[in-house]
């Protein structure tokens, strides 16, 4: 049986009419606007409650702070809007005219109680949202409608089909990764990185660095942490670290990336006492600190570009490490991490990942794809192709292997330790602030 799904984009506010119309251009999730919002929110309920309620900090990156700053600065906007969706519920819509929404996208609400799954009185009281202005909750595997037959003719699609509601893209890359059970956890490499896990409960770190999703598995969570500048930080050396090897590349119609890559191994695990903060564009989770900046630290005239190249690698790699570790700490069992994303396809990188990380790291043959083949596999769930998530088994293939080196994950821990004293001492130092401050002169 053929059907339809979605996975989309999370954290963002897409305003429709009662026709499934938008009133206005969508807000993505990288929309900051309403950081005055927020501050006034905060003044209405503890931010520790907000993130125990829904596993996120009180931030403007999520749907309900987009939500009040149209409430506050388009009210005619806002007053004709029927519902405030997510990009693959306004999909949904338009093909079904059900307004609906699913737990993971839910979750990147700010208004989402995780455990009871359902949305927050509390937290709709102090937003001054109204839960008329908010869709229903269905599970990822929920049919929640046919294609229309006008929307059929628009669109070449046939009529009568099955439209699932799919997830967020998140959690969708949870499930794509295979990570559906205790114990597993993957790392997305893109521009941004994050690792994430499933548990049967939500982690709550006590500092609150690390976030909680609701899983496309019904029933359980993908704790989650972010950081802002991982493949970016590469591409940033390329562009600046790496001139020769970009003209090479091109002249042998080759990524300048794989003639990095090969340079990274003429320097040795350390980069010869060279550390590299990734803080290139602030950072996320676990840090929370936007004025952070990024560093080379231990330069000496006999560094080279293969140490600086490698000190990149290595800095964003430690950051992941303290993602890996909150999660430790709050009980996660890690036995490997599954990679994918497009930083994934390098085989040096992986092994520096496994020997930082002390635990085996695994590439995926599906890299790219594995957030559309977890809205699949939730896609053939509800319409009965397969049993259950465990199908994901079967699809999720290994490519490649690496495992840590006992010597090397040694010099590694010591470095780590280095990596974050650095980074505390700049940070109590107020250095990050001063020179954020300096930027604006």
């Amino acid at each position: 049986m053929a059907c339809i799904v979605f996975s989309g984009q999370m954290m963002g506010a897409v305003p429709i009419d009662a026709q499934g119309q938008a009133t206005r251009d969508a807000l993505i999730w990288a929309d900051q606007r309403s950081v005055s919002q927020i501050d006034r929110v905060a003044e209405r309920i503890d931010p520790r409650r907000v993130y125990a309620l829904t596993g996120h900090r009180l931030s403007a990156s999520y749907s309900a702070g987009k939500i009040l700053w149209l409430k506050d600065h388009e009210r005619d906007a806002y007053d004709r809007t029927c519902k405030f969706v997510h990009a693959k519920d306004f999909l949904v819509a338009r093909l079904t005219g059900v307004f609906a929404t699913d737990p993971s996208d839910a979750s990147g609400t700010n208004l989402f109680d995780l455990e009871a799954g359902a949305w927050s009185d509390e937290l709709l009281e102090a937003f001054e949202i109204s839960r008329d202005k908010l869709p229903d909750i269905r599970l990822s595997t929920d049919v929640v409608g046919d294609v229309r037959l006008m929307v059929a003719e628009e669109t070449g699609l046939a009529a009568g089909t099955p439209v699932v509601m799919g997830g967020g893209d998140g959690s969708c890359a949870a499930t794509g990764a295979g990570v559906i059970r205790d114990g597993l956890a993957y790392n997305y490499i893109g521009s941004s990185s994050w690792i994430g896990v499933a548990t049967q409960r939500p982690i709550l770190d006590p500092e609150m660095r690390t976030f909680t999703w609701a899983h496309l598995v019904p029933g359980l969570f993908t704790p989650t942490g972010t950081m802002q500048a991982a493949g970016s930080s590469y591409q940033w050396a390329r562009d600046g670290l790496a001139a020769t090897e970009n003209i090479v590349a091109e002249r042998l119609g080759m990524s300048a990336y794989e003639l990095m890559n090969q340079e990274v191994l003429q320097s040795p695990p350390g980069a010869r006492g060279l550390l590299f903060l990734p803080y290139l564009l602030g950072e996320r989770s676990p840090r929370w600190n936007p004025t952070a900046r990024g560093a080379f630290v231990g330069l000496t005239i006999r560094h080279r570009t293969a140490d600086l190249l490698r000190a990149v690698l290595e800095g964003i790699t430690f950051n992941l490490r303290v993602i890996l570790e909150a999660f430790s700490r709050q009980g996660a069992r890690v036995e490997a991490l599954r990679v994918i994303g497009g930083g994934a396809r390098s085989a040096e990188w992986n092994g520096i990942m496994a020997d930082i990380f002390g635990v085996p790291v695994l590439r995926l043959a599906l890299l790219e794809e594995a957030t559309s083949m977890g809205a699949a596999v939730a896609g053939g769930v509800a319409v009965g192709i397969w049993k259950d998530f465990s199908q994901v088994d079967e699809m999720v293939h290994v490519e490649s292997e690496s495992r840590p080196d006992p010597k090397r994950h040694e010099l590694y821990t010591e470095l780590y330790g280095i990596f974050n004293d650095l980074y505390d001492i700049l940070d109590r130092g107020s250095v990050f602030d001063r020179l954020a401050a300096t930027e604006e002169r």
